[in-house]
């Protein structure tokens, strides 16, 4: 399984961005997806999550600007964002999580830079 996300970059404060995850190796269809974000000084932390089976969930720091989508017929994951804030500022990772064993994959991250 490899994961490359993009769509990152840099946007004004209040402004939107959308990252997209595209997944190789047969099983998105059946995986959940997440993404995940670091900024610089801290730990990772979770943004957001989708079931194979199509239900979100969300960080109460995103939950109301931040939309995670999935297309399966594009092996692709997506995090509309909105609203953002200076805050948002950090690398955003995508995670497959491959089903029944567990296993997690990650892809190499993209740069979301919010400027107030």
């Amino acid at each position: 399984v490899q994961l490359q996300a993009s769509g990152g970059g840099l946007v004004q404060s209040g402004g939107s961005l959308r990252l997209s995850c595209a997944a190789s190796g047969g099983i998105f269809s059946f995986a959940d997806m997440a993404w995940y974000r670091q900024a610089p000084g801290k730990q990772r932390e979770f943004v957001a999550k989708i079931t194979s089976s199509d239900s979100p969930s969300y960080a109460n720091s995103v939950k109301g600007r931040f939309t995670i989508s999935r297309d399966n017929a594009k092996n692709t994951a997506y995090l509309q964002m909105n609203g953002l804030k200076p805050e948002d500022t950090a690398v955003y990772y995508c995670k497959l999580t491959r089903p029944i064993i567990g296993m997690d994959y990650w892809g190499k991250g993209t740069q979301v830079t919010v400027s107030s």
